[in-house]
């Protein structure tokens, strides 16, 4: 279940931060390598002709580049590797998650708020050197503003920003955790009803939530890394 503690397999530390290698870190580790060996069978004999597995990611691609080149415009190329690597890289967690045992690790919200957190990052910094920093800060006001509302609406701005990555991570972590905490529900009632006639049930109900949750897993993926390319996307293409 979601609610699973970290399980620690070795303990380390280094000028007193904590490097231990847990069932979390081991989940991150598995889902970078599924991506890596993926993408290395994909592309390592590419063709003009591609087989299934180079076509699959290339149709991906393709999905994501014509959802987000509104507003990447131009700068779609540069990035849209990023965008779709958060993706993959959310998607493998999340489907990982749904196998027994397996620590969830989009259900941790200090995964989710590091992932928001980066793109966090990454967006400012990237509208910062499009416009400097006082052309992007500019932004932040809408043009024929009277000079009286203008520290207002660019306060109001401020907290939109920061809203942004904790919309992220809640929204990515609500998911997750409440479709794994449903199908603990429904699994525990064949122990609340002590009842071998019933037990069925609610084993075809765990079914049924499971096949919802990969729908679930890879619409959060899908819709975090869309929103990731929405925000650079405004922070390149603002004007000034």
């Amino acid at each position: 279940p979601a609610s699973e503690p970290i399980r620690v397999f070795l303990s380390l530390s280094l000028f007193g931060f904590d490097l231990s290698i847990t069932s979390a870190v081991i989940t991150i580790w598995t889902a970078a390598a599924i991506i890596f060996l993926i993408t290395f069978l994909a592309t390592r004999r590419p063709s003009i002709v591609p087989g299934k597995l180079q076509n699959f990611l290339e149709l991906l691609y393709e999905v994501f580049e014509q959802q987000t080149k509104d507003f990447l415009k131009e700068e779609s190329d540069k990035w849209l590797p990023f965008v779709f690597t958060i993706f993959s890289f959310i998607l493998v967690s999340n489907l990982l998650g749904l196998i027994p045992n397996v620590y969830v690790i989009t259900s941790n919200i200090n995964v989710t708020a590091t992932l928001a957190a980066l793109v966090f990052l990454i967006y400012n910094l990237a509208g910062i050197k499009e416009h400097g920093l006082g052309g992007y800060f500019k932004a932040f006001i809408p043009k024929g503003v009277p000079i009286f509302i203008a520290p207002l609406l660019f306060v109001i701005e401020i907290f939109g920003q920061l809203a942004r990555p904790f919309s992220l991570a809640i929204r990515l972590f609500a998911n997750m955790t409440a479709g794994h905490l449903v199908a603990f529900t429904i699994l525990s009632l064949i122990f609340v009803f002590k009842n071998i006639w019933i037990a069925g049930f609610p084993l075809l109900g765990r079914v049924a939530i499971s096949l919802f949750e990969v729908f679930v897993a890879l619409i959060q993926a899908y819709v975090f890394a869309y929103l990731a390319a929405l925000y650079i996307g405004l922070a390149i293409n603002e004007e000034t």
